[in-house]
């Protein structure tokens, strides 16, 4: 009975992780990313047939738009933190005597 339950749980591990890592590989290799359909890929094929069909336009809730939902969510996901960020230093960068952002002489 515990090696069942232990065969159980590594399978359930074994295709929890196929499942988060495949799913969103599949999705990007492709075309869908977070910056949109990658020109010349599978997904630009798919969503110019899409347009075709549908008269121009890719209808909501279709496979295209779907899929580009999930390319556009992963490339979310995985930028969050990837961010510059702002510099807090360039205030301090522009001498007294220059002239300041809105046009008026420095105070110095």
């Amino acid at each position: 009975m515990v090696s069942k339950l232990k065969g159980a749980a590594i399978g359930a591990a074994v295709g929890t992780g196929a499942v988060l890592i495949g799913i969103p590989l599949a999705v990007t290799s492709l075309g869908f990313t977070g910056s949109g359909i990658v020109a010349g890929s599978i997904a630009a094929k798919m969503m110019s047939a899409a347009a075709i069909a549908n008269g121009g336009g890719v209808a909501a809730g279709s496979t295209v738009a779907v899929l580009q939902s999930i390319g556009a969510a992963l490339g979310a996901k995985l930028s969050k933190g990837n961010k510059k960020p702002p510099d807090d230093d360039e205030e301090s960068q522009n001498s007294d005597d220059e002239e300041g952002s809105d046009g008026t002489a420095g105070t110095g």
